[in-house]
């Protein structure tokens, strides 16, 4: 049993052209890639690759040339031409995802509803090429989950539809809130809005390169040559296998780090466990404990990659204020599961499905039952019942079974 994971390294930063070449240079057929695409009610398009030197690495740089001007559409409209597409749809959830996230990162800076407002240099055809081609690619790919190293950012300034915009731009900054980002002295825009919401979008998790089994890679190049460094994006492909949940079978090493506290609240300690996961951890939890002398206190426990274990543990005591931190070594082994995506009244909802369950992502389960009104529970139940749907094999027997349905 194994997951396969795509580790993004935005060394030099990323965009959505960059990210599409990676992906094709890591082994996405690019003629599969375009017969997906073709899928979308978007004319007027070519895209190819060519093969060039960033730095003197090798990468591939995805071209998109366009015959149709249009460069502006609505956030709605997108979405709208996504979701009515011919696209398998895991590759439409995600791409609907990361135009989301865009909207909703551009209308909390102009004050305007996500549906309405106008994405400019987002909404041409180029970028919804590289967006939803970039989705197509790591779907051939077979990548069930998307993490990320820290994205670097270039300084200066950049032109855009509203005039001349700090870099890297306000969108960029929205959209990788809670991310790991690295300052780059490069005067040049190197994360672009799109490349942002991309990982926004798809990042399931942020940190070095985790354990597991490289199976290819590939660079995405960027438009320009950097005389500072090189411009592209780094794709890592690897199987995290899973061992024999019996034990007899090598478990993945782990670390598990603990500190004891008695002078924090409540409101605290939640707010650690969210910093401790935001900065890479597996999973953190807290135990109640009786402490010395009588006193309530609880365990704040956190279990990560090995690699993470010195970052983890400044979080830990900057957060708690413990004055050290405990530490053992342990083996896990997680059960294989993969993600998908089912619809709740026409909105996305991610569930991660392994052979003993399925379960619905909260929060977008929360985001479904705020635009529509519905109360949670309603929402998580029909979107349980929706990929039991998917997942029942069509039997004679049942009074809706088609000998054209798939046996």
């Amino acid at each position: 049993m194994s997951e396969r994971i795509a580790w993004f390294h935005a060394f030099s930063g990323i965009a959505g052209d960059m990210a599409l070449g990676a992906c094709i240079d890591a082994g996405a057929d690019l003629g599969e890639v375009r017969s997906m695409l073709a899928g979308l009610d978007v004319p007027g398009w070519t895209l190819r690759t060519e093969r060039v030197l960033r730095g003197g690495l090798q990468a591939t740089h995805a071209v998109v040339e366009v015959s149709d001007d249009a460069h502006a559409r609505s956030a709605g409209d997108i979405i709208a031409l996504v979701e009515r597409s011919r696209l398998p749809e895991r590759v439409r959830s995600r791409a609907v995802a990361t135009f989301r996230a865009l909207a909703e990162a551009e209308a909390g800076l102009h004050g305007e509803h996500p549906d309405h407002v106008h994405l400019h240099e987002v909404g041409g055809h180029d970028a919804i090429v590289d967006v939803v081609g970039t989705c197509a690619a790591l779907e051939l790919l077979g990548v069930d989950l998307v993490l990320a190293g820290p994205v670097a950012t270039g300084v200066g300034t950049t032109r855009s539809a509203h005039g001349t915009i700090p870099v890297p731009a306000p969108a960029v900054v929205a959209l990788l809130a809670g991310a790991p980002v690295t300052h780059v002295d490069v005067g040049v825009e190197l994360t672009t809005p799109t490349g942002a919401a991309l990982l926004r979008a798809l990042v399931g998790g942020w940190g070095p390169m985790p354990a597991m089994t490289i199976v290819g890679s590939g660079y995405g190049a960027g438009t320009r040559e950097l005389a500072e460094r090189v411009n592209a994006v780094q794709l890592v492909l690897g199987d995290a296998t899973v061992a024999d949940p019996t034990g007899t079978g090598d478990g993945q090493p782990m670390v598990e780090l603990a500190v004891n506290v008695d002078d924090a609240t409540g409101e605290q300690l939640a707010h650690a466990i969210a910093q401790l996961m935001e900065a890479g951890a597996a999973d953190a939890w807290l135990t109640p404990i009786i402490m010395k002398k009588g006193r309530p206190g609880h365990v704040v426990n956190v279990l990560a990659d090995q690699a993470l274990a010195p970052a983890l543990s400044a979080v830990l005591t900057t957060e708690t204020g413990s004055l050290g931190v405990r530490s053992r070594p342990v083996d896990r082994w997680p059960t294989a599961r993969h993600f998908d995506s089912v619809d709740v009244d026409g909105h996305p909802v991610r569930i991660k499905v392994t052979p003993a369950r399925t379960k619905v992502e909260h929060d977008d389960a929360a985001e479904v039952a705020k635009r529509t009104g519905r109360p949670l529970r309603e929402v998580v139940s029909l979107a349980e019942e929706a990929a039991r749907r998917r997942q029942r094999v069509p039997h004679p027997a049942d009074p809706d079974f088609s000998p054209d349905e798939p046996a």
